[in-house]
């Protein structure tokens, strides 16, 4: 499908000839004055916009002014003379993409228009792309009406701003790289690299030169020198899960550097400066280790600057049917089923299991029942043999979810008791739920609870 471009010039020699130049590779629109451009994109946006800058009425200027108020954002380009090439870079100041000066040269403006339409697709690609991300690691990836995830929720929000190093420990499983992922992208750095590193995969010597880099010839098989993932995240966010499990070597080299904000490579005798966030994530009782002389003490308290504790699964039962629900419809349609929720003795067997692998145990038992699944809900026979064999009574029972009868029917017990909390304030209750308030306003359509 061809770009369209609309041309915008009160000459209609000059309009004409343009058209006739580009309607090989573009679609053209064709307007008079920048009034009329004005009511041709009420209907329509183009890929770029070609006007002249002296025009009656609505000069070029205003017109690119306009234009750059609207989404989406058409490129612009101006046609100027010699004599106004100020007020054309003014324009570019403003937004504009860029300006030719009269009489055009149609091979400049082809390859004009052709950079200027493929950055604004980049743009629109990388924006997309940037959603994508903030709907995948945001805050609404961190499912929980729970208390406890709650006050998880209120610290990310709290500490993400700020270049405080964090130590986010939990279970395996819990979604510890979810919250190092959200604090980064509720950060000012968000818009820099996030790196991670997962420790417990790399030796003691591998991981020194993954963190700080390597010099050409430092070690056999060094033949190029090799930035570190310190130096990747400059400006951004490093994540070192499983920071547990660092030999003492390299706890005390990463101790210099969160103190001095310095290092040198392997091999190398330059110091070099960065300034990366540091996240980290470990499953072990650092404190512990400290007392067992396996952790430097110095290091845990560097790294202990806030702590973020995620409770494993069997300590929020009650948003089992929130997650429940959540990969249900995740997996029904990436797998093209129409899987229409749970049944309830089914819910209840998931409910009490204790989720020795918590959210990650819980996600893939999901995927696995609605691949397999043979009917539209799924059953206790849908189960795996473990969820249905473990018994015993759940210690704290689930709470808001007494009296509910399918996954659908808890979600809007849970909607229902948020809403009540806060007198029926919504942005309250979508934060007490951990979901945006958009996400809410479907849900109580959804449910129809539009008046409530």
């Amino acid at each position: 499908m061809k770009p369209t471009v609309l041309i915008v010039d009160d000459e209609k020699n000059t309009r004409e000839g343009l058209a006739r130049a580009l309607k090989r590779k573009y679609h053209i629109m064709l307007a008079d004055s920048g009034m009329a451009a004005l009511e041709m994109l009420k209907t329509e946006t183009p890929d770029a916009v070609l006007t002249d800058l002296r025009m009656p009425g609505m000069d070029g200027m205003q017109l690119v002014r306009r234009i750059l108020t609207a989404d989406p954002q058409p490129v612009c380009i101006l046609l100027t003379a010699y004599g106004n090439v100020e007020t054309a870079v003014e324009a570019m100041k403003a937004g504009a993409y860029d300006f030719l000066t009269k009489p055009v040269n149609l091979d400049r403006l082809e390859v004009l228009l052709q950079r200027a339409i493929k950055t604004k697709k980049l743009e629109a690609s990388n924006l997309q792309l940037k959603q994508e991300l903030d709907a995948k690691y945001g805050m609404e990836s961190i499912i929980g009406q729970s208390g406890s995830m709650q006050a998880v929720f209120d610290t990310i929000k709290q500490v993400a701003p700020s270049r405080a190093t964090v130590l986010i420990n939990g279970e395996s499983g819990t979604g510890k790289e979810l919250v190092a992922h959200a604090l980064h992208r509720l950060s000012n750095r968000s818009e820099n690299p996030f790196v991670a590193v997962h420790c417990a995969a790399l030796s003691d010597n591998l991981l020194e030169s993954e963190l700080f880099g390597h010099e050409r010839g430092a070690f056999t098989g060094a033949t190029e020198t090799r930035k570190g993932r310190f130096e990747l995240a400059d400006g951004g966010t490093l994540f070192l899960d499983e920071i547990g499990e660092i030999e003492p070597t390299t706890q005390v080299k990463l101790l210099r550097v969160l103190e001095e904000r310095n290092f040198e490579r392997v091999g190398g005798m330059e110091k070099i400066e960065v300034d990366t966030r540091l996240l980290c994530a470990t499953n072990r009782d650092l404190r512990r280790m400290v007392e067992e002389g396996t952790f430097r003490e110095d290091l845990y308290f560097r790294l202990n600057v806030v702590q973020i504790r995620l409770p494993p699964l069997r300590e929020r039962r009650e948003d089992i049917p929130l997650l429940l629900n959540h990969y249900l419809k995740e997996f029904s349609a990436e797998n093209a089923r129409k899987i229409e929720g749970v049944t309830p003795d089914a819910l209840d067997a998931l409910i009490r299991y204790r989720w020795p692998g918590n959210i990650r145990e819980l996600r893939n038992v999901m995927e696995r029942m609605v691949v397999l699944s043979r009917g539209d809900k799924i059953t206790l026979r849908d189960l795996p043999s473990e969820v249905k064999e473990e018994g015993g009574p759940v210690k704290s029972g689930p709470g808001p979810l007494r009296g509910a009868t399918s996954m659908q029917e808890a979600e809007k017990k849970m909607i229902m008791q948020a809403l009540d909390d806060h007198k029926g304030n919504r942005t309250k209750a979508a934060d007490q739920l951990g979901i945006s308030r958009r996400t809410l306003h479907r849900k109580l359509n959804e449910f129809d609870l539009r008046e409530y």
